[in-house]
């Protein structure tokens, strides 16, 4: 009987965690969703991830994107994203907007050896649209 309670009473607490709103998990969660997708050369889910005004370099929008994307996912048949450093914030001031700075390797290869490795300092600019994130502005160096 003693069990039978405990368990009750963790399943709701588990319950009860997974219902709530957590704007900061959500937020490495849609860093961590985009990173897959690149690695996995999913043009389709990058493109699902970035907010219908989405910039980047103050120059580029969305079809850029998709065309640079489809590109790269034809020269290159494995592509990694190695994030050596990423943290992700929430804006105080307004929590439906969202920050994440990385330091990250790309690399693209045809075989085993990585034909081209080139690291970047980029800076993700995140818009919450409901419970999702989505992205707004990209700029790297």
């Amino acid at each position: 009987m003693l069990r039978r309670r405990l368990f009750t009473v963790l399943a709701v607490v588990w319950l009860a965690g997974c219902g709530r709103d957590d704007p900061q998990a959500s937020l490495e969660a849609a860093a961590q969703r985009l990173q897959d997708a690149l690695e996995a050369r999913d043009t389709g889910a990058v493109m699902d991830l970035l907010d219908t005004r989405f910039r980047a370099q103050d120059e580029f929008d969305a079809e850029w994107a998709q065309k640079t994307l489809r590109l790269m996912f034809l020269r290159y048949a494995k592509v990694r994203v190695v994030a050596v450093s990423r943290r992700s914030t929430i804006d105080p001031q307004a929590p439906h907007l969202g920050r994440t700075d990385a330091q990250v390797l790309v690399s693209g290869a045809q075989g085993l050896i990585p034909e081209r490795v080139s690291p970047y300092a980029v800076q993700l600019e995140w818009r919450r649209q409901g419970k999702d994130w989505r992205l707004y502005d990209l700029r790297w160096q």
